[in-house]
């Protein structure tokens, strides 16, 4: 379990057009098991307080803490889960999930064990001796997040996990990640520019504006799951959150038009 403090984090970057401040007093807390996504345009920093927290980029001012110890870097309390399918090619699927459990130096029984079991959990039995070139999408896009759960990351960090695949698939696995997520109680940030996925896997959606990223709308969502897409709460919130979230593409929209 883990609870996440965001503190006053403010994040520049400077760069041959000059300094661009991408996040500015962020103040954000995430309590432990919860489920939060945040929700915005291109260029609103939701990727950049994604990788403040996991520990790749420092904030320029402010501080990150998980369970009030303060991020100076990755850590295996934070596992992270990208859009692009980052796994071994050269590794099986079974090797691509054990690969975590390797470095930490984990009996091999245990190992096997453990492998097997999120195999089983993820539907990859039948593929645990295939390599990713033979893997579709949403396969491997399952294997990634297998390989999170092996090492038992508390705090579970996605960024547009789901955003390459077909609908189709893309429900698929967010039904199976909130099944993960009921039964594991990890706490779980999750980057997306998708409304509707939002509003279908969210304890909370946090919508971000456009540069310099800050908090508009910190928005909590009581809606039992399943959820209903078609439901008239959903749709209200939903109606909603586009009026906000189109508020914020219409200015990047603007600064795109004034730098051509």
């Amino acid at each position: 379990m883990a609870h996440i403090a965001i503190t006053g984090v403010t994040k520049s970057f400077t760069g041959a057009q000059g300094s661009v401040v991408a996040l500015q007093d962020i103040d954000l807390e995430i309590e432990q098991g919860e489920f939060v996504c945040l929700l915005g345009p291109s260029g609103c920093g939701k990727s950049t307080l994604l990788n403040a927290i996991a520990g790749f980029i420092p904030p320029t001012s402010g501080s990150i803490t998980v369970n009030d110890r303060p991020i100076t870097g990755p850590g295996p309390d934070r596992g992270v889960v990208f859009q692009e399918y980052a796994i071994f090619p050269w590794m099986t699927v079974a090797r691509n999930i054990s690969f975590g459990l390797e470095i930490q130096g984990m009996a091999a029984e245990e190992m096997r064990q453990r492998v097997d079991g999120l195999l089983g959990t993820l539907g990859l039995g039948e593929f645990r001796d295939r390599y990713p070139k033979e893997l579709s999408g949403g396969m491997r896009q399952r294997v990634a997040i297998a390989r999170l759960l092996a090492i038992d990351s508390p705090v579970m960090l996605m960024d547009e996990p789901f955003g390459a695949l077909d609908a189709l698939t893309r429900r698929t696995l967010q039904d199976e990640l909130l099944r993960i997520w009921r039964a594991s109680g990890k706490t779980i940030l999750f980057v997306t520019h998708s409304i509707e996925e939002s509003l279908y896997l969210a304890d909370r959606i946090v919508v971000m504006t456009y540069r310099p990223g800050t908090i508009k709308r910190n928005q909590a969502v009581t809606m039992a799951h399943p959820r209903d897409p078609a439901g008239v709460e959903f749709n209200e919130l939903k109606r909603e959150l586009g009026r906000l979230v189109m508020e914020e593409q219409a200015r990047h929209d603007r600064a795109e038009m004034m730098r051509e």
